[in-house]
């Protein structure tokens, strides 16, 4: 609690910057670039270092800088176009108020464990009708689906309505469910790491999905799998939803 308290005390020191209209779009995007920037390292070296490129999970591939220049500036025109104004409204419409005293250790752990399984059965329902219904795969989901090979900067490669649609799930569930502020900026850097690490294409050592046990977690291999087939592991990072709806596959 002390640990959590002096954090969010060094953070309310900056209230101004906080409740500033600029703040969210400023703290997504500068969050976003700096999880990406690691893998742009290693998609940089992979060619020339055989010791990065052994982790590659399609080795065959190579990330041009002109695709990552691609992804990284459909990036900023959708938050410069999309989520700016709808921060600024959201902004108008819902002052943050900010408490003074921080959340409790176990409740920020069980909040953030609420939001993100919330988040990934919704994503996975959008997922599934987005690849099932033929109009909202061809309208709005296949630009994503662009590169059949993953890389980080790829997270992002949308149009404005999945951008938009995915963003109101993350935005509007840290507010069903109560949490706060604190926590709330938790799951959306959570969230974000997640997101660029199950698009990174390298299967890591210390990745997530071999952190947690039981194959609870799909991670990258499981995500680059649904970038290659199409039509299997829907759900953005647990496996659950995929093994019981029948469209799971490891391989």
């Amino acid at each position: 609690m002390f640990g959590l308290q002096y954090i969010w005390d060094s953070i309310l020191q900056y209230e101004a910057v906080l409740r500033s209209p600029y703040f969210p779009v400023f703290f997504s995007i500068t969050v976003y670039l700096s999880f990406c920037l690691p893998f742009v390292v290693l998609d940089a070296l992979s060619s020339r270092v055989a010791w990065i490129r052994r982790y590659k999970i399609q080795q065959k591939t190579s990330v041009s800088w002109k695709m990552m220049w691609s992804c990284l500036a459909l990036s900023l025109y959708n938050h410069a176009v999309y989520i700016f104004p709808l921060s600024v409204l959201h902004w108008y419409w819902r002052p943050v108020s900010y408490p003074v005293m921080a959340p409790g250790l176990l409740r920020v752990i069980w909040d953030l464990a609420a939001c993100l399984l919330l988040f990934d059965f919704q994503y996975f329902v959008w997922h599934l009708l987005h690849h099932k219904v033929p109009w909202l795969y061809c309208t709005f989901h296949k630009v994503h689906h662009k590169y059949t090979s993953t890389f980080a900067l790829a997270t992002e490669y949308s149009g404005a309505w999945e951008t938009l649609s995915l963003g109101f799930f993350a935005a509007v569930n840290p507010m069903l469910l109560g949490v706060h502020p604190m926590t709330e900026m938790l799951f959306h850097m959570l969230n974000m790491w997640l997101s660029v690490e199950d698009h990174c294409g390298y299967d890591l050592p210390w990745a997530t999905h071999r952190l947690v046990p039981f194959g609870l977690y799909g991670g990258a291999p499981h995500h680059d799998v649904h970038h290659q087939k199409f039509k299997s592991n829907y759900a953005p990072y647990f496996t659950h939803w995929d093994k019981l709806f029948g469209t799971l596959h490891s391989e």
